[in-house]
């Protein structure tokens, strides 16, 4: 093949693929209403089964549902008949994926699942097959052709299935009130949940850990302080411990390039005061933007009296990947 033939090929694929996605449009009817409301309204999971391929693509809709709101599992068809099918309960429902909707397998564990008097949804390329029959809703998400040029491996059947997967899932979790916040929740590990559940409290420095020194300190003192603390900077509190400046590398940067003499000036001779400050309770994400409005890199933590009770900086936040692209 030429290099145009290989590209041709590429394009042919896709398009083929979006041409079946696009037809599933008229699958979403009062059908697709029927399912969506069974799965919402039932007390127990979404089980999703299927054989090769279908099996494939069913555990990629669970995943997607369970992490928008919609608890869901995998069974495989095989194992059900051997056991597993222990796991599926009378409150749940059940969604069968196949393209045929004529595999045995999947026949044989419909024929038991009707015994547990679950509800069964097909997710089936051929609604009138022996699957689709015996289903209480059937979603149909035929396909003209398949992009393998042989008509036989699964590739624009597979797409559409998942397609109709990913409709469920976003319609149900509008139904649902599914939040940002809710998708937090079940990402703690990712980015968008850092962004939306981390607090100040939970990666300021805090404690001995917190650069400290009072308005009498000599600068001496005030820059080993910075410099034992590796965090570029320092708080300066007044006697009854109430935040009053701070002092950062840029300030003593700034105060050499004067060529006053160092060693007869105190801390409040040189800090910046009225520093820009944050709460414990405030979302990590929140000093992100107010350090980029300022164009600093560190924030003091305070309480309701003015005492620093840690402090927050940037380097720490970007290795949390809170940064804005």
């Amino acid at each position: 093949m030429t290099d145009e033939q290989i590209i041709q090929k590429g394009k042919n694929v896709i398009s083929i693929e979006a041409e079946a996605v696009a037809n599933l449009m008229d699958s979403i009817n009062a059908d697709f209403v029927k399912a969506v409301k069974m799965i919402y309204k039932a007390g127990g999971r979404v089980v999703f089964t299927g054989m090769g391929k279908s099996g494939i693509i069913a555990r990629k809709i669970v995943a997607t549902l369970s992490s928008t709101g919609t608890p869901s599992i995998y069974l495989h068809p095989t194992d059900a008949l051997h056991g597993d099918l222990g796991m599926v309960r009378k409150d749940d429902v059940v969604v069968i994926v196949s393209k045929s909707g004529n595999t045995d397998e999947l026949f044989d564990l419909l024929i038991m699942l009707r015994r547990l008097g679950v509800k069964i949804i097909g997710m089936l390329a051929v609604p009138d097959s022996k699957l689709g029959k015996e289903c209480d809703v059937v979603l149909n998400v035929y396909v003209k052709e398949e992009a393998c040029p042989h008509d036989l491996a699964p590739t624009s059947s597979t797409t559409a299935a998942l397609a109709m997967g990913d409709a469920l899932a976003i319609a149900l979790l509008e139904m649902r009130g599914f939040t940002a916040e809710d998708f937090a929740m079940l990402h703690p590990g990712g980015t968008l949940g850092k962004k939306l559940l981390l607090k100040i409290s939970e990666i300021m420095y805090k404690g001995s850990d917190i650069p400290l020194v009072t308005e009498e300190t000599s600068l001496k003192d005030s820059i080993l302080e910075i410099t034992s603390k590796r965090l570029g900077t320092t708080c300066v509190v007044n006697s009854a411990g109430v935040l009053t400046g701070i002092i950062t590398d840029g300030d003593l940067r700034r105060l050499l390039e004067k060529n006053l003499d160092i060693n007869s000036l105190k801390a409040i001779d040189v800090m910046t005061r009225n520093p820009k400050t944050i709460k414990a309770e405030h979302l990590a994400s929140f000093a992100i933007q107010v350090m980029e409005k300022f164009k600093i890199t560190s924030l003091i933590v305070i309480d309701d009296n003015q005492i620093p009770q840690g402090l927050v900086h940037l380097h720490d936040l970007v290795k949390l990947g809170l940064q804005r692209k």
